[in-house]
């Protein structure tokens, strides 16, 4: 998922994919990265490109050491359809 981008200037994770942006605000505080806020365009929406995002996004957490916590609900409801990832959560 080298196509995710982690913009530490905006604090998010970001996609870009057909002229849009798709990104995942974030803040870090000690080892937690709390997700608190996704959007994907709507010209991108029902194509993947959220869970793409988000997949790119916790692959770099999980390679940083970091847990997440996840206020955002896209992010929640992404992890809680994905087990695989359940060894990051707070």
């Amino acid at each position: 998922m080298s196509d995710v981008h982690n913009n530490h200037e905006r604090s998010r994770f970001e996609l870009v994919e057909q002229g849009h942006t798709a990104f995942a605000e974030y803040t870090v505080e000690g080892d937690v990265i709390t997700f608190t806020h996704t959007v994907v365009p709507s010209a991108l929406q029902g194509m993947g490109v959220g869970s793409r995002l988000i997949h790119g996004a916790l692959t770099e957490v999980r390679s940083r050491g970091l847990k997440v916590r996840a206020q955002c609900t896209f992010v929640a409801a992404y992890l809680a359809k994905h087990p695989e990832w359940q060894d990051l959560k707070v």
